[in-house]
């Protein structure tokens, strides 16, 4: 390689680097979020113990109640937030002008982007969602549009004292039409927060409604029932949810 290439190599390569960190030192780094619970496990070899339900979601009730989302509701919406920026910052501030009246600074997801269907996806044992997207962001005072798709791993949590259990969103790779590589490697990460921040965590499973609160007239009392454990198995297209209750009879002399 020629020294005249390497030098212009290396000019090229020291810009981008000095522009994500200026842009990282306003944007920040992705930030984790305080997951619910506690991370649901997979059934015992041995199987279930007594007093276990089982409970079956297919794949195709999860896409079905996107589709109805975006059919009947307004596609869902987040800000893409810029760190430490608030109401009362001063206009003359740097932080303040990369978000202005110019640009919405949002993220929308919607039904397809980039061709690519949002869904739930239950592959490999693992349940995976893929989700289309637009918006815009102002970026170094350039107000910059983007479509594309992200892809991103649902982790299932219990949280025994609210008795539900939660999904956790990871997304893992945003990718993006027609922009270029530094572009792309500063709006990636206020995607990623906006979608990890905003969406988390996704209530899938409510106590109240698998809740056991039988009154028994003969006994003269009620039969309760909360949840003590939940596993989860992901097989043949479907989310199966294994809950095992503690029961507790209850007289009402």
């Amino acid at each position: 390689m020629g020294k005249a290439l390497t030098f212009i190599l290396g000019l090229v390569f020291g810009a981008i680097v000095g522009g994500l960190l200026t842009f990282y030192s306003f944007v920040g780094a992705p930030q984790a979020i305080e997951k619910p619970g506690e991370l649901i496990k997979a059934p015992e070899s041995g199987g279930s113990p007594s007093g276990t339900a089982q409970i079956v979601l297919k794949q195709e009730f999860f896409n079905s109640v996107l589709q109805t989302i975006f059919k009947d509701m307004n596609p869902p919406s987040y800000p893409l937030k810029i760190a430490g920026s608030n109401a009362n910052e001063d206009p003359r501030s740097a932080k303040f002008a990369l978000q202005n009246n110019s640009c919405e600074g949002e993220i929308k997801l919607l039904e397809k982007g980039s061709d690519v269907q949002t869904a739930v996806l239950f592959e490999d044992k693992k349940i995976d969602a893929q989700l289309g997207f637009t918006g815009n962001v102002n970026i170094f005072g350039n107000c910059v549009e983007f479509n594309g798709w992200s892809r991103a791993n649902l982790e299932l949590r219990f949280d025994k004292e609210k008795q539900k259990v939660f999904g956790v969103i990871n997304v893992d790779t945003v990718n993006l039409d027609g922009v270029s590589p530094i572009i792309t490697a500063a709006v990636t990460p206020l995607i990623q927060n906006a979608l990890n921040q905003n969406v988390n965590p996704i209530e899938i499973l409510n106590g109240k409604q698998i809740s056991v609160n039988l009154k028994i007239d003969a006994t003269g009392g009620n039969l309760l029932a909360n949840i003590n454990d939940v596993r989860a198995e992901v097989k043949d297209k479907a989310l199966n949810l294994f809950v095992t209750y503690d029961f507790e009879g209850v007289s009402d002399k």
